[in-house]
């Protein structure tokens, strides 16, 4: 029997279950697509940056820090990226983003268990209205004729919402235990990543991080000039005196000193 005919009968209660199937189909290639992803490139994440800390503590935070596009990769760059870090510390750093990590692949987990818990319910009201619009069109005095057979015909393709519910909640539920599978395995990979990187932290302790001279000389430049440049703009011009100006004061002093010579001459 062709899909469409089967979605007409199964009455108003399909539309619904058509989006719930529309939701869990997109959560469920999102998650397939994002777990592949991370199963692909785990292993060898760990290894090369366990290998490196082993040797040398920059290297495993360079080869951490071109994995960060990956939950593995986050979290084990993320306690390397330390200025200052002492073990306590080492673990904190691990702890609070393996926290977040897991956050996150548990993401669309909450869409599934939606889908798995109304699916079959809608199918149910799908199929309890179907029999509701059949057994209220029959009488008693049609028992035995055409009348009782397009009933019990009626009754049937009520059902068919009731399957349409159950599948969607068995695939849901399918994809949902499996997500749930690599969620518990990240969970023992991040902890024995954790361990063995903070074991080697303890055995093999990293030296302080300096900072960079030429980043420094660099800021100690540019606050030396913008100190320089403030002290131009606060300097204080002198008043400045010209040539005539002198001349002009000399002239008004032999005036008023022959003046005076003048002036005791007449009196004596």
């Amino acid at each position: 029997m062709d899909i469409l005919v089967l979605f007409k009968k199964g009455g108003p209660s399909m539309w619904p279950l058509l989006v719930l199937s529309v939701l869990s189909v997109s959560v469920i290639f999102e998650r397939l697509w994002f777990w592949l992803r991370i199963l692909a490139q785990e292993k060898e994440i760990v290894n090369r940056v366990l290998d490196a800390a082993g040797e040398d503590w920059e290297i495993a935070e360079a080869i951490a820090e071109k994995a960060v596009n990956q939950p593995i990769g986050r979290f084990l760059y993320a306690p390397l990226r330390l200025q200052k870090g002492d073990p306590e510390t080492f673990r904190l750093a691990l702890e609070s983003t393996a926290a977040d990590e897991i956050a996150g692949m548990r993401r669309g987990e909450k869409l599934l268990e939606a889908v798995i818990a109304l699916s079959p319910l809608l199918g149910l009201l799908g199929t309890v209205l179907g029999l509701i619009h059949s057994l209220g069109a029959i009488r008693i005095g049609d028992l035995g004729t055409e009348s009782a057979a397009g009933v019990t015909t009626g009754i049937g393709e009520s059902l068919i919402s009731t399957a349409a519910g159950l599948i969607v909640a068995i695939a849901s539920l399918v994809f949902y235990r499996l997500f749930q599978s690599f969620v518990v395995n990240q969970v023992k990979v991040f902890n024995k990543a954790g361990n063995e990187m903070e074991l080697l932290y303890r055995q093999y302790p990293p030296e302080p991080k300096t900072i960079n001279p030429r980043k420094f000389s660099k800021r100690t430049s540019e606050n030396f000039d913008s100190s320089s440049h403030l002290e131009s703009k606060t300097v204080i011009q002198e008043p400045t005196i010209s040539a005539d100006d002198i001349i002009e004061s000399d002239d008004t002093i032999d005036h008023s000193s022959l003046h005076s010579v003048e002036k005791q001459e007449n009196e004596s």
